[in-house]
């Protein structure tokens, strides 16, 4: 499968197998940290879950579902977190795109930059492969990895040992130096 057999002859004509192979599309891990305050929290998350897998690849792990309080705003609802590595052929921009259409199909109405809020669901791309990447509309590593529990505890279940591309430190070292006091901890079920 994905071979396709060529019988050639060399100048004497003696016969020379030649196998052509397809070349394979180039895997990548990306790990997304999916969040919900609003509503059915864990639907919203498994429901973008069941999208990131029929729409970007197989999701090869899965931490458990976390309970945290809101990070960088005030409020009274609780987040629900979800960390998933996925394992895809997309680009990270391609991810990027998709999983903000998957927002607005949960019902997202809008992202606003710098400013957080309560929301039905929030998909933030926390690494792809160690790829790093800045632009104006993307940052590769997340750049607040390191300061939010709610995020390292999830990652913490799923990659330990996934090393920072930037900061070269362990997911398992940064939550042991993490600061944030804000209470996150895993839902048992």
């Amino acid at each position: 499968m994905g071979q396709k057999h060529d019988d050639r002859r060399s100048a004497a004509g003696t016969r020379i197998d030649v196998i052509n192979r397809k070349p394979q599309p180039k895997r990548s891990t990306t790990y997304l940290l999916l969040g919900s305050d609003t509503g059915d929290r864990e639907k919203h998350i498994n429901d973008a879950c069941n999208f990131v897998k029929n729409e970007t690849g197989n999701i090869t792990a899965e931490s458990s579902m976390y309970i945290s309080e809101a990070w960088g705003f005030d409020s009274d609802l609780m987040f629900f977190n979800k960390v998933i590595a996925v394992e895809t052929e997309l680009n990270v921009f391609e991810i990027l795109n998709i999983t903000q259409k998957i927002e607005l199909k949960l019902g997202r109405t809008h992202k606003t930059a710098g400013k957080y809020q309560s929301r039905i669901i929030d998909i933030d791309i926390l690494f792809y492969d160690d790829k790093i990447i800045k632009t104006s509309h993307l940052e590769i590593p997340h750049p607040q990895i390191p300061n939010r529990r709610f995020t390292l505890l999830p990652l913490s279940e799923i990659a330990p040992d996934f090393i920072h591309p930037a900061l070269n430190k362990s997911i398992s070292q940064m939550l042991a130096d993490c600061k944030d006091d804000k209470k996150a901890e895993r839902i048992v079920v």
